[in-house]
């Protein structure tokens, strides 16, 4: 084979073509379904995949208040946090952080997936959840996608 004959595509932020897709969390495991929405907003699922470049899509998550926790986990993982005080160490439930706002838990674990550097900010701002089935991404007409199909 003439290695020659075929060039590696690198995308660039003039050539990524940026889709808005919409996904339901009704029933679906947290884990799961927030590695799902990293790869969909990273853009691995894309034959065009460059690692230095936002080549991902843009995500409307719907129904986060109807998402599951295996196991003890709604009583047993805690979100810490720290005021910059001495003592001052904060730690929230599951279930805590849930009851407060249900989007949270989602945004929490999508970002702790997604690269922790400049790129890992601009990825983040691709993400849009919303606790019921209402959202106001509509006139951007997201196409309705299945997790369960991706693999």
């Amino acid at each position: 084979m003439n290695t020659l004959s075929y060039k590696t595509v690198s995308a660039n932020k003039n050539t990524v073509n940026k889709k808005w897709l919409l996904v339901d969390a009704d029933g679906q495991t947290l884990g799961r379904l927030a590695s799902n929405v990293a790869k969909l907003i990273r853009g691995k699922h894309k034959t065009n995949y460059t690692p230095h470049v936002d080549c991902g899509d843009n995500v409307v998550v719907i129904n986060a208040g109807k998402i599951n926790l295996t196991g003890k986990k709604w009583t047993d993982k805690s979100y810490i946090r720290h005021t910059g005080y001495p003592g001052g160490q904060r730690s929230l439930t599951a279930t805590e952080m849930f009851e407060k706002d249900p989007t949270r838990l989602i945004e929490k674990a999508v970002k702790g997936m997604l690269p922790k550097n400049k790129l890992g900010s601009a990825l983040y701002r691709n993400l849009y959840v919303y606790a019921g089935t209402e959202h106001q991404q509509t006139a951007q007409n997201p196409k309705s996608i299945n997790l369960n199909d991706l693999k």
